[in-house]
């Protein structure tokens, strides 16, 4: 009878310790909930009939700077979002070669934990007072455009914990390797 041997720790290739699946999955998580705001927004802009009223067109100075200040807001919430993944990736460990200067070298740990680490408590804040703030604001909107809206912004508060766990596991992980 032979004794199956235990499954080997997850792999992705390229970086310098086993990254297990519960971080690659949060760090792609974090992508996922800010994803729908960012795309509201943008519908926005582009004229998606989203049930606001003229009154919300304005404040969001629709027609005018909003369809500047909108897609840059999206932009500005994505940007970090997606450095995310470099926390469970071979580029949050190195240098991409197209970088002069500092091609192909180790990236300090310190250098992606420290602003990981402070966005984590920002971005919870953030979520929590737009989920907050949206979720009481007397809008003029329709229902339908209120629950389309709040499924858009709702999964916003899980960016920071999110962020935390996949920034704790990077710190750990990069620590006990160098």
């Amino acid at each position: 009878m032979t004794v199956a041997a235990a499954p080997a720790a997850p792999v992705t290739p390229g970086t310098a310790a086993p990254v297990p699946g519960w971080a690659r999955r949060a760090a792609a998580a974090v992508v996922w909930v800010n994803l729908p705001s960012g795309l509201w927004r943008l519908a926005v802009v582009l004229g998606v009939p989203l049930g606001l009223g003229d009154t919300e067109y304005e404040a969001m100075l629709l027609p005018g700077w909003g369809y500047l200040a909108l897609p840059l807001l999206s932009l500005a919430q994505e940007a970090p979002t997606a450095l995310t993944l470099g926390l469970v990736r071979p580029w949050g460990e190195r240098w991409p070669r197209w970088l002069p200067v500092l091609r192909g070298r180790p990236v300090p740990v310190l250098a992606a934990v420290v602003p990981a680490g402070l966005g984590a408590p920002a971005c919870t804040v953030y979520g929590a007072l737009f989920v907050w703030t949206t979720l009481h604001a007397q809008m003029d909107i329709t229902r339908r455009g209120l629950w389309l809206m709040n499924a858009c912004y709702l999964p916003l508060p899980a960016w920071g914990p999110l962020l935390a766990a996949v920034t704790t596991h990077y710190w750990r992980r990069r620590r006990s390797r160098a």
